[in-house]
């Protein structure tokens, strides 16, 4: 009896806590619909911003920052746009225009499905997004001319989207908007609730263009823990499921024709996870070829204050930067090409420099350095040594692409007291149509592992490096560095750096089939003694 008692007292103490939690959630979200901002919900109940988030999702069905509001539309395009012509693509505002919006919560820029429906397809093409959520790919594509199926698996984002589809396009303006298209039908956007991992509804081979944006890994949940609903996966999962939605991608798809997916990375224990790196990898997997790696910068990380001081002081970057994969279906499998002899490689050891010789500048705080072009080097040098080596304790390896000269690996000194060893490994920005990359990373791994295996006091290795153009593909080298040295225990991936010049330049030559490379890497990584845990 007592044992019955006890039981009937901790299910009335559930049933009470479970009554309290819910009467606060409708607190919150009737706050949230009377115009209450988040700070002001939080200080009033004393709750965070995951708690608000929550409350919405479970109350109302999707995660929206905004309840209640009226948006009246005052433009369909936005003004004094122009594409985008390199590898670095920047938004400092979001896009409002139409019934864009920020509401739906991590829903990306309008301008990046804009982008990429202007560049890879044509109108009355037809455009996938399988993962709706409020409808932006979808809208950009009733503004476009486009065709377009938009899919997810949350009902009520699908309400959502098609509230916001929910607006009128007079055939005389739409004329206007787009003077040179030839086809001025306006398409109505086909929405459906449904799993991106299986679209059998969809024939084969009959999508001109796939331009989505996956959710994250269980970073913003979009559900009330829905069944499918790909935010909840831990990373090995969501990499598992996404390798079921890239096949499908792959089967629908038309051949030759363009997958556009934006994805970014993610952090734990102050160290980087490169998520996009390995989802790129699932792609690859399924069939598709790199067509080209761009870099989404973020314009919404705090980089004063606390956040700059707590990045100093605790030695982490904050994430400025997503990754838009412009995959190609290929006509037939690409056959490798075979080199007769593998090019040479100079690599040259730099002694330390002395202290005087180094200029000090203001430390970065995120994980996206823009400088001058004329002062470039320097700011990375310096960014560089005064976050990964103490008393400019460090040894400069340049190890660079030459035809006409080489220098055996044996050469390399390095001092044991070193704490930071730079490794500048860059390869010149042109299309190549024969160069062996395998050796190249083969060759930077060996250099690698030779630093490695001496008794020595070294705290940090950085690679800078940059992706190339080879056979009209993108070749990933920053990647596929990565995936190398991941079997080395020694080596803690801690940041990936984007390295940007303010005038956008580089040595590459753009043409009408590739965007200009603008960008480079630098991979930073922790040498530690014990192996390195295993984030899942």
């Amino acid at each position: 009896m007592k044992k019955m008692k006890n039981n009937k007292i901790l299910n009335d103490s559930i049933i009470n806590d479970t009554q309290v939690q819910l009467n606060l959630e409708s607190a919150v979200v009737k706050d949230l619909i009377d115009g209450l901002t988040y700070e002001e919900i939080g200080t009033k109940y004393n709750v965070n911003m995951r708690f608000i988030e929550a409350a919405v999702t479970s109350l109302i069905g999707v995660n929206v920052s905004s309840l209640g509001k009226v948006r009246k539309i005052t433009s369909l395009e936005p003004k004094d746009f122009a594409e985008e012509k390199t590898t670095v693509w920047s938004f400092k505002s979001r896009g409002s225009w139409a019934t864009h919006n920020g509401d739906y919560r991590g829903n990306w820029s309008p301008y990046i499905p804009r982008n990429v429906i202007l560049k890879y397809s044509k109108p009355g093409d037809k455009v996938l997004d399988c993962f709706c959520g409020a409808g932006t790919t979808a809208v950009e594509s009733k503004l476009l001319g486009r065709r377009c199926i938009a899919i997810d698996i949350n009902d009520v984002a699908i309400v959502l989207a098609k509230k916001n589809l929910d607006f009128d396009l007079q055939h005389d303006l739409f004329s206007k908007l787009h003077a040179d298209f030839k086809d001025k039908k306006i398409y109505t956007p086909e929405l459906f609730t449904g799993d991106a991992r299986s679209l059998p509804f969809i024939k084969n081979e009959s999508i001109d263009l796939i331009c989505t944006h996956p959710p994250y890994a269980n970073i913003i949940n979009y559900t009330k823990n829905k069944v499918g609903d790909l935010s909840f996966c831990t990373i090995e999962q969501f990499l598992e499921q996404m390798s079921q939605v890239a096949r499908e991608n792959f089967r629908v798809l038309k051949s030759k024709r363009i997958c556009a997916i934006l994805i970014g990375d993610t952090r734990k224990q102050k160290h980087v996870i490169p998520m996009a790196f390995r989802f790129l990898q699932v792609y690859l997997d399924a069939g598709f070829k790199l067509k080209e790696l761009i870099i989404k910068r973020q314009h919404n990380c705090k980089t004063t204050g606390f956040w700059y001081d707590s990045s100093i002081k605790n030695n982490f970057l904050l994430l400025a930067h997503e990754y838009l994969l412009i995959f190609e279906k290929p006509e037939v499998a690409a056959l490798p090409l075979l080199n007769e002899s593998s090019p040479a490689y100079k690599s040259q050891f730099k002694r330390t420099k002395k202290q005087s010789e180094i200029s000090e500048f203001a430390l970065e705080s995120t994980t996206v350095w823009l400088f001058p072009e004329n002062e470039f080097e320097k700011r990375i040098d310096s960014n560089v040594f005064q976050r990964y080596s103490s008393n400019n304790s460090y040894a400069i390896i340049n190890c660079s692409h030459d035809e006409h000269n080489t220098t055996p690996r044996s050469e390399i000194k390095i001092a044991s007291h070193h704490e930071l060893i730079f490794i500048k490994a860059s390869i010149p920005g042109q299309e190549y149509e024969q160069l062996d990359i395998k050796y190249f990373l083969t060759e930077l791994k060996n250099i690698i592992d030779s630093v490695l295996s001496r008794p020595n006091k070294h705290r940090y290795i950085a690679i800078q490096t940059n992706d190339i153009t080879l056979n009209g593909f993108t070749e990933p080298v920053a990647k596929n560095l990565i995936d190398r040295l991941s079997l080395n225990e020694k080596l803690w991936l801690k940041e990936i750096i984007i390295l940007i010049k303010e005038n956008g330049k580089s040595a590459g030559i753009p043409d009408d089939h590739h965007l200009q490379k603008v960008h480079q890497y630098i991979l930073v990584y922790e040498v530690i003694s014990n192996p390195a845990p295993k984030i899942i």
